[in-house]
């Protein structure tokens, strides 16, 4: 795709010519088009932003998937793909001129090898289901997102998502060997081996975290661990959140790696705590949950290290679980800080911007600050081991005025999660929620190279386009309203 053909876009296909392509290729039961068939497709875990696409496919087999495909591009049709619509960056909102590629129907797992201790899986299958099927020999797969009871593996590839676990064991990218899917031509395509290396050029740690971009995924060769002989869960309360922030960091200055290292403030644990009745301390200003994992005697002497340590740092209570009931409540609140939201507020944004570890007090204090600037609450849980945040700013979105005081409540928790020295994603991608934010983090020369790596893999641009990388001109547009309203918190910043 050049510069002129940027500057002129063909016009847009109509629906009923892209219907009858589908048709062609797809049975009457794979394809969607009515709009209150198409209606629950509107939306991921972003509700805020919503869009119809023209049709919704459903495809059943990896040869109706190329052939919905080369349709598509021989239209010229944008193609986003969809697996459970549980991401919350707004990755998987339709095109309104494109077909939403729904990969739900690939939901088998190929096979579990105890012996590589790898599985096979498709793209639709839950995150959880494959631990389900490796427990039988001791094995489990390591990243946890909170959603893992319904995301979907094809989702955690495209977002590289992490979990409560990822500090020891390592997000998704980590976890995968292969993937194996199509490109938007509808010509297959493989990144990644299950050997150690692969010939020529290994792309998988592009692929993963590209956010439905590049290539639609449909298998997946994840790695297994042994399932450790036992957990224990510490669950430390502070009276001050810099307290909590500078244990987080002494923890992992003291040379340890634990199995989890989470973080949660007064108002998320007050959410938390009325909805599964975990035990949380209501008094503290923020509860840190340290988990450590392995042999009963490994676990007993992190266990005493990291009880030190907290101590030393100003943890007003500290209790340890005494069996895996009562470390499945620990975790429980935390595993539970969307839902438990939701029962607080009509809706909610959940961001998840990166800072390092000791900056994490500045960011919680900042984020009050914010509460008051933008007369929103917001309640914190973060990955406080490797420093990624999830503020879930709470809001009504039938109030325009508090959707638009949300969105730039957010962009201020971003902006300054980069002036902190962070990034604006850590997991959840960067879809549409994030676009005004990439522009800020970002040169206009940087965001260029990430344009190359996208037209090398599609370049007509029909893989959820509109999406991650913004254009010179959206960025442009978002650099007058900063100069005209004053919306970020860091004027020297924007490198628009």
């Amino acid at each position: 795709m050049t510069a002129s053909d940027l500057a002129n876009p063909p016009p847009p296909v109509g629906q009923a010519e892209v219907v009858r392509a589908l048709q062609a290729v797809l049975p009457a039961h794979a394809l969607l088009w009515q709009s209150e068939d198409t209606t629950p497709y509107e939306c991921d875990g972003l509700t805020a932003y919503r869009a119809r696409p023209l049709a919704v496919a459903l495809p059943e087999s990896e040869a109706q998937v190329a052939a919905v495909l080369k349709a598509c591009h021989g239209l010229g049709v944008p193609v986003v793909a969809r697996g459970a619509g549980t991401g919350l960056s707004g990755g998987a909102m339709p095109h309104t001129q494109g077909v939403t590629l729904s990969l739900a129907k690939f939901n088998n797992i190929v096979k579990v090898d105890p012996v590589s201790r790898t599985a096979v899986v498709q793209c639709g299958v839950r995150n959880l289901a494959i631990s389900e099927a490796a427990a039988p020999f001791g094995l489990y797969y390591a990243p946890d997102p909170s959603s893992q009871i319904a995301c979907t593996i094809g989702g955690n590839v495209a977002e590289n998502s992490g979990g409560v676990h990822c500090l020891k064991y390592g997000l998704t990218l980590h976890n995968v060997l292969r993937v194996r899917g199509f490109t938007a031509q509808g010509e297959p395509v493989e990144f990644g081996s299950e050997a150690l290396d692969v010939p020529g050029l290994d792309l998988l740690p592009l692929i993963v975290g590209s956010e439905g971009m590049l290539a639609i995924t449909l298998e997946v060769t994840v790695k297994l661990v042994p399932k450790p002989q036992l957990a224990r869960c510490i669950m430390a309360s502070f009276d001050d959140v810099r307290k909590a922030g500078d244990a987080v960091a002494a923890v992992i200055a003291a040379g340890i790696i634990p199995a989890g290292l989470e973080m949660m403030d007064k108002p998320m644990t007050a959410a938390v705590e009325d909805f599964v009745h975990a035990g949380y301390d209501l008094e503290a200003a923020a509860i840190l949950l340290c988990e450590s994992d392995g042999t009963p005697e490994e676990v007993e002497e992190e266990i005493g290290r990291m009880i030190d340590v907290l101590r030393a740092c100003g943890a007003t209570a500290i209790a340890v679980s005494q069996d895996e009931a009562e470390r499945l409540r620990f975790w429980s609140g935390r595993k539970n800080a969307f839902p438990a939201s939701g029962r607080i507020s009509p809706d909610y944004m959940c961001l998840d911007s990166t800072i390092p570890r000791k900056r994490l007090a500045d960011i919680l204090l900042a984020i009050q600050e914010m509460e008051s600037k933008y007369a929103l609450r917001c309640c914190n849980v973060f990955h406080a081991g490797d420093g990624n945040l999830h503020p879930l700013v709470l809001f009504d979105a039938n109030d325009p005025d508090e959707l638009h005081r949300c969105e730039l409540f957010g962009a201020d928790i971003l902006e300054t999660s980069v002036a902190m020295g962070g990034t604006v994603s850590g997991e959840h991608g960067v879809g549409v929620e994030k676009l005004n934010s990439m522009c800020v983090q970002f040169t206009a020369e940087e965001r260029a190279q990430m344009e190359g790596v996208k037209r090398a893999f599609d370049p007509s641009g029909l893989l959820n386009p509109g999406k991650v990388i913004p254009t010179l001109q959206r960025c442009a547009e978002y650099g007058k309203q900063v100069m005209r309203g004053g919306l970020l918190p860091h004027p020297d910043l924007p490198r628009f």
